[in-house]
């Protein structure tokens, strides 16, 4: 791998969405790009997942057939990272979008090896699509990817500031962690990524850190290594 630091970075559709969480905010979606760029121009190899959640859920479609379910949610990651990958190549940055299957002439069929030369030539890689298979989250295809991609860290944009032992939005006394390790997530089943993922990520010992999105410039400063939010160890 390059000696360049190597980042996945996670966000949700929602996060990306307008008031009524559908389709895209064009002034967030820009404001990450920036936020990308500064650290991409530093030389950050940025890699990129994005939720299908401003077009479908998976338990959206209730009265049909999961697999056909969460075959409509990897076409929703596909359609974001196409238009998230357009506004960051307004902004000035080269991209390309990577498949685990066929999408036409609109994406790369993932390769290590593609994907390794696009990251060497500073580009920003997405990886949309999940894993290609039913049954599994962008969750764990972000990790999969993390681990095939030998990144040295999985970047959690979200709409909370860290990890709590418990809801916070249930139990006002929960208490946040600034450090936690991955063996801790697992055996506490504690809400970061689902648990396939954190299993995923113990056994290959892949480091996590969540933050807020909100938070203004909170992108950049996370990936350029700075987290306001919580590291989870890989230890």
């Amino acid at each position: 791998m390059s000696e360049k630091r190597r980042v996945l970075l996670k966000l949700s559709g929602e996060a990306l969405a307008k008031a009524d969480h559908t389709g895209y905010d064009l002034e967030v979606v820009t404001d990450v790009a920036h936020q990308v760029k500064e650290a991409v121009d530093a030389g950050v190899q940025v890699g990129i997942v994005i939720g299908g959640g401003n077009y479908w859920r998976g338990r959206t479609g209730t009265e049909i057939d999961r697999t056909k379910s969460d075959q409509i949610g990897m076409l929703a990651t596909v359609m974001n990272c196409i238009y998230v990958s357009e506004v960051f190549r307004h902004e000035g940055m080269k991209t390309e979008i990577f498949t685990p299957f066929q999408v036409g002439a609109m994406t790369r069929l993932f390769s290590k090896d593609e994907a390794t030369a696009c990251f060497n030539a500073g580009k920003v890689c997405f990886f949309a699509g999940g894993t290609g298979h039913p049954y599994f989250s962008t969750d764990t295809g972000i990790v999969l990817r993390a681990i095939e991609m030998e990144a040295d860290v999985i970047l959690l944009a979200k709409a909370i500031d860290g990890i709590y032992d418990s809801d916070p939005r249930k139990n006002p006394d929960a208490k946040k962690y600034d450090t936690v390790s991955i063996h801790e997530v697992v055996e506490k089943k504690l809400d970061v990524i689902d648990h396939t993922a954190s299993i995923m990520c113990e056994d290959n010992h892949m480091a996590l850190a969540v933050f807020d999105l909100r938070i203004e410039g909170g992108i950049r400063d996370a990936l350029n290594g700075k987290i306001t939010g919580t590291v989870v160890t890989a230890d």
